[in-house]
């Protein structure tokens, strides 16, 4: 199979290894697998990080792997005012056992909030969770969730600890049906669920006026964690900035695919341009709105 098994991690680019630690340990109950080390040179080479320096701290929440790198030179800073509309837009969504108990220990790290009033209920006609969003302090988005019940809550109902992992990473899209080409062509993701988010709740949980925005699930072979699309009809995005490995609004999904190569040829004849390291053991490639994607032999 040339596509992809499973979603093994994410990427996330950073200021700061040693702030990032703290903030994702005190406030999140992450653990570090392994002290900062440098990123492993086919990886750097495939994101175009092969003449800069580039160090990773590997941290785990549960059964996933949340890889954060700091480069030097430094690219960009993370951009000034962000919204969830914004494509640069990527969340990683991280279900508790209890919202007021998560919230009360991540408080004293003084996140900045998305949510407003809070957090919120949404509708049982959009699945009924409680959520709250917030930055981490080089502001990329972070979720809260509980689950009502159903096959969600199930996944997660024998994890130990107040939080129990990654459920699925959320990137804001501009072009919706791009993106489901990219996802479930080359890639080979399976769309799963498929909805339209508006309401009261839903402006309070995404810290904007009057939203409206569809909500795709879409699994890779081995279900979870698993990627979500927010494609906002209103308010329409109004920047659309792209970002190299080394910027700080950088983010990653890490795939484990069989075959980096083949895969690549087919990302090629899908239109995209991967850029694939010497040895052939990483990928990596941006979506329709610039969201990276590593793909390594797995």
């Amino acid at each position: 199979m040339s596509g992809v098994r499973a979603l093994i991690g994410f990427g996330r680019t950073v200021a700061d290894l040693a702030v990032t630690e703290a903030f994702y340990r005190d406030g999140l109950g992450f653990a570090r697998i392994a002290p900062p080390e440098p990123l492993p040179p086919a990886q750097a080479e495939a994101m175009g990080l092969a003449d800069r320096r580039a160090t990773q701290l590997r941290m785990r929440l549960g059964a996933q792997t949340v890889t954060f790198l700091t480069v030097d030179p430094p690219g960009a800073p993370y951009p000034a005012d962000p919204a969830a509309t914004d494509p640069f837009f990527q969340h990683l969504a991280i279900p508790v056992r209890d919202m007021a108990a998560a919230m009360a220990q991540l408080a004293p790290l003084s996140p900045l909030p998305i949510s407003r009033g809070g957090s919120q209920r949404l509708p049982e006609s959009t699945g009924g969770v409680t959520a709250y969003k917030f930055r981490d302090p080089d502001g990329h988005p972070l979720e809260l969730i509980v689950f009502p019940g159903g096959p969600p809550a199930d996944r997660w109902r024998e994890a130990p600890g107040l939080f129990l992992g990654i459920d699925h990473s959320a990137i804001t899209v501009t072009d919706l049906e791009a993106t489901l080409a990219f996802l479930t062509g080359p890639l080979g993701l399976t769309l799963a669920e498929r909805g339209l988010n508006q309401g009261p709740e839903q402006a309070r949980l995404d810290g904007l006026d009057d939203p409206q925005v569809d909500v795709l699930a879409l699994e890779p072979p081995e279900p979870a964690p698993h990627v979500e699309l927010l494609h906002y009809r209103v308010p329409a995005t109004e920047r659309r900035l792209v970002f190299g490995a080394a910027d700080r609004a950088a983010t990653r999904f890490v795939f484990a695919t069989a075959d980096p190569q083949a895969l690549s040829r087919r990302l090629c004849a899908a239109g995209r341009v991967p850029q694939a390291s010497a040895d052939g053991a990483a990928v990596y490639c941006a979506g329709p709105d610039g969201h990276g994607v590593l793909f390594v032999r797995a």
